[in-house]
């Protein structure tokens, strides 16, 4: 089966977290990688750049309506939910989910939604329980549950809380979790 995208929800020391994850990922990783990770509505826009130093992958923040292109990566803009559908984004200013918006939770139930079976949920470190019920809700539609070792997390409570509320299929060091998603993106040719 071939997986089509990938979510990465994170908060609490989630832009480093994040920026490790994307700097394994090759420059020939075929799939969209859409994340959230919590920040304010007054947040500064340098978390963009800063990925983008990080990655290989063009990092953009996302647009409403825009075209899901593979191998690249999307963040949710500071105070709106970020929701995926078939082949583009979407935005949503709908209130705040686990206090916060954007929300972990909506982007992943979104995915699961449209994507099913061919969506890989990413749960890293963080201070609260956003993404839990989401990564539940990838892992009923088939989809694949990977979530950051809690024992490395800069924060362990959204870890915990995601292992505690879905049946996870990898608990990974982070370095591995780059491993593991070019292994299952990436087709072998010829």
């Amino acid at each position: 089966m071939a997986y089509g995208i990938v979510v990465v929800g994170a908060s609490a020391g989630g832009a480093q977290g994040l920026a490790a994850l994307l700097s394994g990922l090759p420059r020939d990783f075929p799939v969209p990688v859409v994340a959230v990770l919590h920040r304010g509505r007054d947040s500064s826009d340098t978390l963009t750049e800063s990925l983008q130093r990080s990655s290989v992958l063009r990092v953009k923040e996302a647009q409403d309506k825009e075209p899901l292109v593979p191998g690249s990566v999307y963040l949710a803009p500071p105070d709106y939910h970020l929701l995926v559908e078939k082949d583009n984004l979407a935005l949503s200013t709908e209130g705040p989910v686990h206090w916060a918006r954007p929300s972990i939770d909506v982007l992943f139930e979104s995915a699961a939604d449209t994507w099913a079976e061919r969506t890989i949920g990413v749960i890293l470190t963080g201070a609260n329980e956003d993404g839990a019920q989401g990564l539940a809700r990838i892992k009923r539609s088939g989809g694949l549950a990977v979530v950051q070792d809690p024992s490395e997390a800069q924060y362990r409570a959204m870890p915990d809380a995601a292992i505690a509320a879905a049946k996870v299929d990898r608990i990974l060091p982070l370095k591995e979790i780059a491993r593991l998603l070019a292994g299952l993106c990436i087709r072998p040719t010829g």
